[in-house]
């Protein structure tokens, strides 16, 4: 008499750091057989790649033995996602790093805002809102996905206050708002029958002039006459 029995084969599954594949280890399945393998990666991760007997067979969530009729191995493996934040700086001043960089899962990133002398951090948006700066920087804590960020600039302004005593005007009159670096001049004008007796400065004073013009101004200032 004679006796048989069906061929078994045996998959071998492994998989690398950071995911899982199920069944994993190695079983022992019949002839004709059918084994799916299931692949899960870890939180912030995603699957490189899948190889079946030492070949890719790409990126995928599961696959499939079929009719099994030999040995097999299938091993997984996977890399941590990356996402991209695009930083752009408007005209004088700058943001480092500029353009997009890529971060890792999890990761942080600090950004750098530098205004050109002169001027200042005028808006910050965050994923098109408004954010708020620590001093010169601005970090993004574990990053989950796409980010953006924008910058503007605005110029510096000072205030120059200008007033006249009797008898007599200084133009412009009052306060007068000033770019950072810009020049403004001022007429003085005595009444009839009246002449100019002194022009003061910040508190010094200048003479008895009949203009007086506050060059390259970097500081608020005042002109009494």
């Amino acid at each position: 008499s004679a006796t048989f029995a069906i061929d078994r084969f045996s998959l071998t599954a492994t998989a690398g750091s950071n995911g899982t594949i199920t069944p994993s280890g190695t079983t022992t399945v019949d002839y004709g057989t059918s084994v799916t393998y299931d692949f899960t990666a870890a939180t912030g991760y995603h699957v490189a790649d899948v190889t079946v007997d030492g070949f890719s067979v790409g990126v995928r969530s599961s696959y499939t033995f079929a009719n099994v009729a030999a040995n097999h191995m299938i091993a997984v493996t996977f890399a941590i996602d990356t996402f991209t934040i695009s930083a752009s700086a408007g005209a004088n001043g700058t943001i480092s790093p500029s353009g997009t960089t890529t971060v890792n899962y999890g990761a942080s990133q600090t950004y750098t805002i530098t205004p050109a002398t002169g001027y200042h951090v005028a808006s910050v948006l965050v994923d098109g809102t408004t954010a708020t700066l620590t001093g010169s920087t601005y970090t993004f804590s574990n990053v989950t996905a796409n980010r953006t960020i924008a910058v503007t600039f605005a110029i510096d302004t000072f205030t120059i206050t200008a007033s006249a005593g009797s008898n007599g005007s200084i133009s412009p009159s009052g306060a007068t708002t000033v770019g950072h670096g810009a020049s403004q001049t001022y007429m003085i004008t005595p009444a009839t029958g009246y002449h100019v007796f002194d022009v003061t400065v910040d508190g010094a004073s200048v003479g008895a002039v009949s203009t007086y013009t506050f060059a390259n101004v970097t500081v608020n200032h005042t002109i009494a006459v």
